[in-house]
């Protein structure tokens, strides 16, 4: 790829559309082929996209982070299937945890530099978000919040990148669940299998010494986990 990758989207008819370090772009898996789209953080060095995912209209939304994480200086995209692009929301420095409730009315939005998970109002139709308020506040000794996705039940699944679990949320922000991971740094999760019943998380080995390597033998690992609930389709891009 020419570009850092921070989030992919599959498309409806080939492909994926992906947030690359300067903006969008779509990608032909068969070939290679790299198309760049809209490029908002083209000559910007410290800023890049990170987390994205599809809504059910088939929009593709991604956040940046700010990687010398001066506050406030990431925001939220939104990438229509017709090419046009606008920035949703600002302030924030490191984009994380997009999801929607499964009736669409609710979004999440973590920004994990203030430990924050938050939520909003959410139109499906307009592909706006309002109301924005706190969903959960996570402790310093819990790690920050990173990817999420949300389940068939209407439960926020958040993985807790220092913290060592995945953390399950009630659609009332009280923590329903804590599954301890064998590694410190998980990074997301995303349901899957057949019938969408395995948690599938990724972690990381960012920024790990050789002899903490040692030690952390299953860090970068993919693991897969029985949660007893199964998940949601994840939309495709519908450009």
């Amino acid at each position: 790829m020419p570009e850092h990758v921070g989030s992919i989207g599959l498309r409806q008819h080939r492909g994926v559309v992906a947030a690359l370090r300067s903006g969008f772009a779509f990608v032909d898996l068969d070939t290679g082929d790299v198309r760049k789209l809209f490029r908002p953080m083209l000559g910007q060095p410290d800023i890049r996209f990170n987390d994205g995912r599809c809504d059910r209209r088939g929009r593709f939304w991604a956040g940046t982070l700010h990687e010398k994480r001066h506050p406030g200086a990431a925001a939220l995209y939104r990438l229509d299937p017709d090419g046009c692009c606008q920035e949703m929301l600002g302030g924030a420095t490191v984009s994380n945890g997009i999801a929607w409730s499964p009736d669409d009315r609710t979004m999440y939005f973590a920004d994990s530099w203030t430990h924050t998970i938050y939520s909003f109002d959410f139109d499906l139709n307009d592909g706006t978000l309002g109301n924005r308020r706190i969903f959960a506040k996570l402790p310093a000794s819990s790690g920050v919040p990173d990817g999420a996705t949300v389940d068939s039940e209407g439960f926020l699944w958040s993985a807790n990148f220092d913290g060592g679990c995945i953390t399950r949320y009630a659609p009332d922000g009280r923590v329903a669940r804590i599954i301890p991971m064998p590694v410190r740094r998980p990074t997301s999760c995303a349901f899957g299998g057949e019938d969408l019943s395995i948690l599938y998380v990724t972690s990381a080995s960012l920024d790990l010494t050789d002899q903490q390597r040692v030690v952390a033998t299953l860090a970068g690992g993919l693991f897969a986990v029985d949660v007893g609930v199964k998940g949601l389709p994840e939309p495709r891009f519908a450009g």
